[in-house]
């Protein structure tokens, strides 16, 4: 005897064994028991979730021959019972609507709609992926779903419902189907395991049900596959090779690298990962997953993952935010690109490039690149201090004035020219910066206040350490900022209107000057 597949072998025979759709068989169960049972039915959902499944229950429900009425509970023992499970009943006719498209086809069934069942109380028609009848087909069809004979029952199966017309939806009970939980489908395998004498782990259960993503077919299908591929038993590191699963500390690894700027680890952390075989869109699926948990933590702290939270606080929430968006706009043009890993790199290089902290590394190592001198601008690390601007032999930053020069002059992150912008400068002693921040200001986010930590290491070549007052900012450097630009904004709109050539030729042509188009000159 040939083998018979799971997904064949443990095909619920009842409405008890089917999983994951409670709201669908308690609204079934429910019109049989009470005997208001509808002319016509579609099963939607996604692919292997038992629509078809649903549908011969409910047909061996309705001819059932150990009650004079339809019962929920199929004895499946009687011979009309049995007929359909085996799928040669001549009162349930499965019709596969993507070859039978035509409208003759349906006029053929229709003709046949008439003739009373041969042995069940009803005829049903099972008309699967309905979806893909043609227009004349459905419109053959309207009159007899509007008024079907008494013995008539039609159900329709169809992964796409959307495609069917609304005059045939609303001459039809719809119930929707729901991918089943990862929970179920997890209790599912196992029961299927322990009945099979199989031995297995609960990682790899885990893993099979993941992947199958709320298909119980799906989930079958593997688990067939992972049986055989394991020569009879589970285990976690053949099922790792089998679905190209990828360790989350790999992925922890190289969301690191992406943050710290560190070129050289992302892609040496790929080649590991592409020593599992793996896809290379699973890797960017995997990728945006952990991103979805890592932003859902920042807002909701509700991860118990301990990576998942290190990794919340370490990285910038709009940082995040955007790594999702250039990882999802890479996904969605995954199909359309030549070469599946030139995808996933450029991805990477796009995720590095757009770093805010500017920390793409030449070398393996974490230390973050040293800013190159600019001779024009840099003037803080001359050897030869100006008086002016010092508080002791060693210190260059020793007023609000040097502050908001230091702040000037120095390349930092959007993120830190925002955070520090913001501040005004009270003392600096003992090694120690202490800056006055608004009672409002939110936590400074430790990636951010890293690299303003590097920036004073550089400049002074040792550690600093910074902290914040709660106080009233006065003079902070966007602030001091603004104010300039609006004063030098002041002055060339006064000069542009004091103009006596620009006033006689406004006068002549009746012109106006665009005040949003008036810049100073720099």
């Amino acid at each position: 005897m040939s083998y018979e597949v799971l997904a064949r072998k443990y095909r619920p025979t009842n409405f008890d064994e089917v999983i994951g759709q409670d709201h669908i068989i308690k609204a079934l169960v429910n019109s049989i028991d009470q005997n208001k049972i509808h002319q016509a039915y579609i099963f939607s959902g996604t692919r292997g979730v038992g629509k078809t499944t649903i549908a011969r229950i409910l047909a061996k429900c309705m001819n059932c021959e150990s009650d004079s009425e339809p019962i929920s509970t199929p004895c499946n023992k009687c011979s009309n019972t049995i007929e359909i499970s085996e799928g040669r009943s001549v009162d349930f006719l499965e019709i596969d609507a993507a070859s039978n498209t035509q409208v003759d086809k349906i006029r053929d069934l229709i003709e046949t709609i008439e003739y009373k069942p041969a042995k069940g109380r009803f005829k049903i028609y099972l008309i699967d992926e309905v979806h893909m009848l043609s227009t004349a087909s459905f419109n053959a069809l309207l009159k007899t779903l509007e008024e079907p004979p008494k013995h008539v029952i039609f159900i329709f199966a169809t992964t796409n419902p959307e495609k069917i017309p609304k005059t045939v939806q609303s001459r039809c009970l719809q119930l929707n189907l729901k991918t089943v939980n990862e929970e179920l489908l997890v209790q599912h395998i196992q029961k299927i395991l322990k009945l099979e004498n199989i031995n297995f782990d609960d990682y790899s259960t885990n893993m099979i049900a993941n992947s199958a993503k709320g298909s119980v077919r799906d989930a079958l299908t593997l688990l067939d596959q992972a049986i055989a591929y394991g020569n009879g038993e589970l285990k976690e590191d053949d099922v790792k090779k089998l679905l190209g699963t990828i360790d989350n500390s790999l992925l922890i690894d190289m969301i690191n690298g992406v943050v710290d700027g560190d070129g050289k680890k992302v892609f040496n952390t790929l080649s590991e990962i592409e020593q599992l075989s793996p896809e290379y869109d699973s890797i960017l699926k995997d990728i945006i997953a952990m991103l979805h948990q890592i932003s859902l933590e920042q807002v909701l702290q509700n991860s118990d993952i301990d990576h998942i939270k290190e990794m919340a606080t370490k990285v910038d929430n709009e940082f995040c935010q955007l790594l999702y968006e250039i990882a999802m706009n890479a996904y969605s043009k995954f199909n359309i690109h030549p070469n599946p890993k030139e995808a996933l790199e450029i991805c990477l290089l796009r995720m590095l490039t757009f770093n805010p902290l500017h920390k793409l590394s030449e070398n393996s190592s974490n230390e973050p690149i040293k800013e190159k001198k600019n001779l024009k601008t840099d003037n803080l690390k001359e050897k030869k201090p100006d008086k002016t601007k010092l508080h002791s032999s060693d210190k260059l930053i020793a007023s609000n004035e040097d502050w908001i020069n230091f702040f000037n002059t120095k390349k930092m992150s959007p993120f830190a020219r925002n955070y520090f912008g913001n501040m005004s400068f009270k003392d600096f002693d003992d090694d120690t910066m202490t800056l006055i921040v608004n009672s409002e200001s939110s936590e400074i986010p430790e990636n951010i206040l890293s690299e303003f930590k590097t920036i004073l290491k550089e400049l002074f070549s040792k550690e600093v350490e910074v902290n914040f007052e709660v106080g009233t900012v006065i003079d902070s450097p966007l602030a001091v900022n603004d104010a300039e630009n609006s004063k030098k904004y002041n002055e060339a709109k006064s000069s542009i209107k004091d103009d006596k050539d620009i006033k006689i030729f406004l006068n002549k042509f009746n012109g106006k000057i665009k005040e949003d188009t008036i810049k100073p000159i720099k």
